[in-house]
């Protein structure tokens, strides 16, 4: 008769992580897309989103070659810091410690989630 319990450890184990990571999926704090945030907001970089840049002149892997490069990256801090008079647009984003003018719908791809407030 065949050992079942390396099987066993391994459902246990697999189902340990799964519920490891959904745990982490309820703690995520909701996110919104940077074209969409209003001056003032002070957030975290999530993720870069091509598909959410719908119309923004450049092809997805330029677009997030570009904005990469200018410093969005996951993790870096982001603040919304002024915007254009007419159409709400062009936005000014201060990335880490460098300001940056961007199209809303070029800032669309950038997934952003707001810091709380620190006392």
């Amino acid at each position: 008769m065949p050992c079942v319990f390396p099987l066993l450890a391994i459902i246990t184990l697999k189902c340990y992580y799964e519920a490891l990571a959904m745990a982490h999926t309820f703690d995520d704090p909701p996110t919104i897309a940077l074209g969409d945030a209003h001056v003032g907001f002070r957030g975290q970089i999530r993720a870069l989103d091509m598909s959410r840049a719908e119309g923004a002149g450049l092809p997805g892997p330029e677009l997030e070659r570009r904005l990469i490069e200018l410093g969005f990256v996951e993790g870096a801090a982001v603040e919304l810091l002024h915007q254009g008079l007419f159409g709400r647009d062009p936005i000014a984003v201060r990335v880490a410690a460098t300001t940056i003018a961007l199209r809303r719908r070029e800032a669309m791809a950038v997934v952003v989630f707001a810091k709380e407030a620190t006392p």
